[in-house]
């Protein structure tokens, strides 16, 4: 799905699909990472099996207010412990598909929000 709309966010979701999602006009596959000033590509994370602690220290590291994470085509829930250790530092988390994450992600960056996005590829069905 190809998204539009006007936004000074240096990072935009231009579209989403299987096995890719577009920004700022480059076609990504795989798991991404994606904040106000980067595009993280080589995450060990390929599934929702590999998200960890190791994730949190990840992404801590990039100082978020609230991260996102996109969990494929489907909304999966996640355990609440998994991303505790951010949640207990003021951080946000918040877990849906991974096509109302990249929508939200383009939302929230065009308010200037200091938001983190970890989208899990949409498999093909």
């Amino acid at each position: 799905m190809k998204l539009h709309s006007e936004s000074r966010a240096k990072q935009r979701i231009n579209a989403y699909g299987t096995g890719s999602i577009t920004v700022n006009d480059q076609i990504f596959t795989g798991t991404i990472v994606l904040g106000a000033d980067e595009v993280i590509t080589d995450s060990p994370e390929k599934g929702i099996e590999d998200l960890g602690e190791s994730t949190c220290e990840r992404l801590r590291t990039l100082e978020p207010e609230l991260v996102i994470v996109g969990t494929g085509e489907k909304h999966r829930i996640l355990p609440a412990t998994l991303f505790a250790s951010l949640m207990s530092e003021g951080i946000g988390v918040d877990v849906m598909s991974t096509p109302a994450a990249c929508r939200t992600f383009n939302i929230l960056g065009s308010e200037g929000r200091k938001v983190i996005a970890l989208l899990l590829p949409i498999e093909s069905s």
